[in-house]
């Protein structure tokens, strides 16, 4: 994107503070690089742990994000901050879908979105996944007991990754719908 991604304002709000405004009911630890969790003010439900090494991907910050959490036995819910249409609603719904199950998410059409939950037996892996590695391999374990929770918008599944993205998302309402697809 050529700029600090999470910076970048949708409608007038940043990524990073639609991700914390969808996490607010919740005790967070926000990941992020040296420059971004400079901006971030921490507070009583609120972690920022620094990731002096973001360009080692997306599993080094899942892992540290995971030893922030001391409590072995509580669920780690993952948000990616560029999925700006994921609200508090949907992440208090994928984890009441959870029950005791190991790992939960949204899911259409076969294509699963976020957030993502890991009980504890998942969160016993995290430090062990390779570098660079996404959710996917955690995510899909055939170990784990998952639950797919079915959705009908597009709040899981937008993201922004370019300009385009960007662009293509702007105005559209705080839910993620455009008004042009069938319910699943």
């Amino acid at each position: 994107m050529g700029v600090q991604k999470l910076s970048i304002q949708l409608d007038g709000i940043s990524l990073l503070e639609r991700a914390l405004q969808a996490a607010a009911n919740f005790t967070c630890v926000v990941v992020a690089g040296p420059a971004l969790a400079e901006q971030i003010a921490p507070g009583p439900r609120l972690r920022v742990v620094i990731n002096p090494a973001p360009e080692r991907g997306m599993a080094h910050s899942l892992a540290l994000a995971d030893a922030a959490v001391p409590d072995r036995a509580a669920a780690l819910v993952v948000l990616l901050a560029d999925t700006p249409f994921v609200d508090a609603a949907l992440i208090r719904a994928v984890l009441e879908a959870r029950g005791d199950a190991d790992v939960a998410f949204p899911v259409r059409d076969g294509v699963p979105g976020h957030p993502v939950v890991f009980g504890p037996r998942p969160r016993q892996e995290i430090a062990g996944l390779p570098e660079g590695d996404t959710l996917r391999r955690l995510r899909d374990d055939p170990r784990w007991r998952r639950v797919e929770l079915p959705i009908g918008d597009d709040r899981p599944f937008l993201d922004v990754d370019t300009p385009a993205d960007l662009e293509r998302l702007a105005g559209r309402p705080p839910d993620g719908t455009s008004g042009t697809f069938a319910e699943s």
